[in-house]
């Protein structure tokens, strides 16, 4: 269900240009080589990003490069000018046979192919020669840049040309892999064998990990190998992989992406349409993972009050379409491998509820915080010195699971909490919260013990003599700090709680 979901979503990530094709990547693209449909070089475009100090190459979806170590191997549709054009920065008989190897490349691959933009292709690199490589056209500072082609009065690159894509489809499909049924699609096709590396999960290895592999003999039944265990296409491992990386990207400009405790976040939305499914993004966001601007904090507090005074989620939020479904994945490192810790779906109201539930269990009056707190902030409560390698390890998805699940909170986090709070002496607004959230939730959910509902401040109306009685103690105790000062080796609740209870 998880890589139906993932591969589902990538679909609409091609259809918005935001991931590559299967066979592709995305690398750094300098110039265009326009060509007119008889094979001659009419101009050279600079698609450098210009929009800082000085320019740099733009990032174009482009068929995966080769894997070069010290052998000469030449990309498809696309190269350095060593190989497109046969010159280099640094002159060498190796760049002479790195421009032989792209034009032999080309024309075993494209003679027979009846397409203009191709055979423009073929023609112009039966006809250049390094030589060329001068003003006005060409300047000294491109060697080494990447070069990709275009057909003259086109906007599309050649390698985006449903020819080339058909050409590229059918090389990198792995012609030894057995077609078997894919389990995500249904569809028969040819079985990856090891799927690709996904990168950005905090504290896996930097070369990435896999949440679907078969490395020992011990994971393996009925004689199959590697993949063949549990069959997936080449195209599904590529969509669903592609899909996790390009949600776990750092960058900043990424809000479907949050670290909580060890466990890296990931969300999408699928909807209507691709603008609908951005806002609800946009709006889980927020809720998740509450902005520090006034503004937009001022906007989350509406929303999470509204749903507390049991408004629709259509008068609150108009614009979105509450039965959007919601997709949350947790993912956190296990040496070469990924854990999913926790995966929840539903639709955008239900989460929204889930997420207003959990901040009306932490409210308290006053208020100790400007904007509600988020996950990752309440959890940093629970660790020792307030440091995030602290956290205890499994915290994280147990509350995050809860939380968006609406379930019960852990046990240990009130454990935790109280335990944190006898050690270090800080019982600070945050953890007065959890405390109190932690039992308002049981109450809520019918936890045997629990009878009176849990007050968001002080109530100086109650009569019930445990609660007076615990008031009493903590003004006996603060009177004690305040004659012998904060750092007491014992005070009375130390030594005479245990009797007095």
């Amino acid at each position: 269900m998880i890589l139906t979901a993932l591969y589902d979503y990538y679909q609409r990530l091609v259809e918005e240009r935001q991931v590559p094709l299967f066979g592709y990547s995305e690398e750094q693209i300098s110039y265009v080589l326009v060509l007119s449909r008889n094979g001659q070089l009419v101009d050279v475009q600079d698609i450098r990003d210009t929009s800082g100090k000085k320019p740099v190459p733009r990032r174009l979806a482009v068929p995966q490069p080769e894997k070069r170590t010290s052998g000469v191997k030449s990309n498809f549709l696309w190269d350095k000018t060593s190989y497109v054009l046969g010159v280099s920065a640094k002159q060498s008989d190796r760049m002479h046979k790195e421009h032989e190897a792209f034009r032999t490349f080309h024309e075993d691959l494209l003679r027979e192919v009846e397409d203009e933009g191709l055979s423009a292709l073929l023609v112009f690199l039966r006809n250049w020669q390094p030589e060329q490589f001068d003003l006005p056209l060409f300047k000294s500072d491109m060697r080494d840049a990447n070069f990709v082609f275009r057909l003259e009065g086109e906007q599309r690159y050649l390698h985006e040309r449903s020819v080339a894509q058909r050409i590229r489809a059918n090389m990198v499909s792995d012609k030894s892999s057995i077609e078997r049924r894919c389990l995500v699609t249904g569809e028969c096709l040819p079985t990856a064998r090891l799927h690709p590396a996904i990168k950005g999960v905090n504290g896996a290895q930097s070369s990435g990990a896999s949440i679907v592999s078969f490395n020992l003999d011990a994971f393996t039944s009925y004689g199959k190998h590697q993949g063949d265990n549990a069959p997936v296409s080449e195209q599904a491992a590529f969509a669903y992989t592609t899909t996790l990386n390009y949600l776990l990207r750092r960058d900043e400009h990424n809000r479907q992406r949050l670290q909580i405790g060890d466990a890296s976040v990931v969300f999408w939305a699928l909807a209507k349409n691709s603008a609908s499914a951005a806002q609800a993004e946009d709006l889980f966001a927020m809720l998740a993972d509450p902005p520090t601007d006034a503004q937009e904090a001022a906007q989350v507090r509406t929303v999470l009050e509204g749903i507390a005074q049991g408004r629709p989620f259509r008068e609150l939020r108009p614009e979105l379409d509450e039965e959007t479904r919601f997709f949350v994945l947790g993912l956190s490192p296990n040496a070469s491998r990924l854990s999913i810790r926790f995966w929840q779906t539903g639709t955008l109201e239900v989460f929204a509820k889930r997420l207003a539930e959990h901040y009306a269990d932490l409210l308290l009056e006053p208020l100790p915080w400007k904007t509600p707190p988020a996950i990752w902030r309440l959890l940093y409560a629970t660790a020792v010195q307030g440091k995030g390698e602290n956290i205890p390890p499994l915290l994280a998805g147990e509350i995050t699971r809860s939380i968006l699940a609406g379930s019960r909170y852990p046990r240990s986090l009130l454990a935790n909490v109280i335990m944190r709070m006898r050690a270090d002496g800080e019982i600070s607004g945050l953890r007065v919260a959890l405390c109190k959230s932690v039992l308002a939730r049981d109450r809520r959910k019918g936890v045997k013990g629990i009878e009176e509902e849990i007050p968001v401040s002080l109530d100086k109306e109650s009569a019930n003599p445990g609660y007076r009685l615990g008031r009493l103690f903590a003004v006996l105790e603060n009177i004690q700090r305040a004659a012998l000062g904060q750092q007491i080796n014992a005070t009375i609740r130390d030594r005479y709680y245990g009797a007095a209870s």
